[in-house]
């Protein structure tokens, strides 16, 4: 297998675009994460505390 300088110049530029575009595509699904962990936080924060502790059993 002779490969060519140019050719292994392709193939590795072709890998870098390849890892590139996976780092990218993680990037925006970790921002997606946080985001939705922040708004889950926020709702859990907004809740009434005393929220459950109290039953009403009279029928």
């Amino acid at each position: 297998m002779d490969m060519s300088i140019a050719a292994m110049s392709v193939d590795l530029s072709m890998a870098k675009a390849q890892q590139d575009l996976g780092i990218s595509v993680l990037k925006i699904a970790m921002e997606a994460d946080n985001s939705i962990a922040e708004e889950a936080l926020e709702i859990v924060e907004s809740l009434d505390p005393a929220l459950g502790n109290n039953i009403d059993i009279s029928i």
